[in-house]
């Protein structure tokens, strides 16, 4: 593939000289975890990119939260970008207990996961936890919650076990991201009550006229479910692999970031890679940031990174 140089040489330019030696053969390939989440797809396929320009090839494996937790434990996958906390607790407990998952660090500060209800449930006053149980009719006494297995789905039907809030006689409606969604819209357009899982950042914050739900701070978190997304890797990799987890613990990306490339996923009628490609571009002083202590695979500097449209 002939590659565009000119926004990795700009950030190079902007990086500090760095040569080391060259990775193991074991790490020229790069095993991510995605487990369906718009702006997971979208912080793997960017740093993917990033990775494809420093001359490592990358898989990505679609699996479930727990799937992703057991692949990291049996050394099948290298990365999950897409670690939710304080929501993913209890799924990655087990495995940072015993050993065989490490959090590299915080990649998004800022998120929020909660439920959230569409217009004309916030005009009837849905505003609060505690207004679910009351109307229970005009919700159908259903909620509405993404893949099989999430993280959310399970504290939705925690809440459920437990009837808190009253909700003992409510259903769990298990989809997908997109499904849920569909779900919602058509609520709209029937002028339907709909309570479901939201989260930011993605688009439907801005495609959607949704209100967060207060009162919720037992199970999702205080601050309408105020989340920090972290950077996991199977156990030894960091020893194994250091280049490349240096690259993954300088990524940082941004609500701005991940909501707009995450439109243009969600855009049928746009390319999501020539997006990320050109928000690169635009971008090259947060991407020298990502490139600090950096080099590529065979240990040469990144400023000899003009060099790389030519050997491609």
């Amino acid at each position: 593939m002939k590659l565009d140089k000119c926004w990795l040489l700009a950030a190079a330019l902007s990086a500090p000289l760095l040569a080391q030696a060259a990775e193991p053969a074991q790490c020229e390939l790069v095993r991510f975890a995605d487990v369906g989440w718009t702006d997971i797809t979208v912080t793997t396929a960017v740093t993917r990119h990033l990775l494809s320009e420093l001359g490592y090839r990358s898989q990505v494996k679609r699996l479930s939260v727990p799937d992703t937790y057991k692949a990291l434990q049996d050394n099948r996958i290298d990365v999950f970008l897409g670690n939710w906390m304080p929501s993913m607790e209890n799924d990655i407990k087990p495995y940072t207990e015993n050993g065989s998952v490490e959090t590299l660090g915080a990649n998004l500060i800022g998120a929020k996961y909660t439920l959230a209800v569409n217009q004309a449930a916030y005009d009837g006053g849905m505003e609060n936890f505690a207004d679910l149980a009351r109307f229970s009719k005009e919700l159908g006494s259903k909620l509405y919650g993404i893949e099989p297995g999430n993280d959310g789905n399970k504290l939705i039907q925690q809440m459920i076990d437990k009837n808190a809030f009253g909700l003992g006689g409510f259903t769990l409606v298990e989809s997908s991201e997109s499904g849920m969604l569909a779900q919602v819209k058509r609520a709209d357009h029937l002028k339907q009550w709909a309570v479901f899982l939201g989260w930011a950042p993605h688009p439907m914050n801005n495609q959607l006229q949704m209100h967060y739900l207060a009162g919720g701070d037992d199970y999702f978190g205080p601050d309408y479910g105020g989340a920090t997304v972290y950077t996991n890797v199977r156990a030894g990799y960091a020893e194994q692999c250091p280049n490349v987890t240096q690259l993954l613990k300088n990524l940082r990306f941004s609500l701005e970031m991940e909501s707009y490339l995450m439109g243009a996923i969600l855009n049928k009628n746009t390319n999501p890679r020539r997006e990320a490609k050109a928000w690169l571009k635009a971008n090259p002083e947060t991407v020298a940031t990502w490139l600090q202590g950096v080099s590529r695979l065979n240990g040469q500097s990144i400023k000899t990174a003009e060099n790389l449209a030519n050997e491609n």
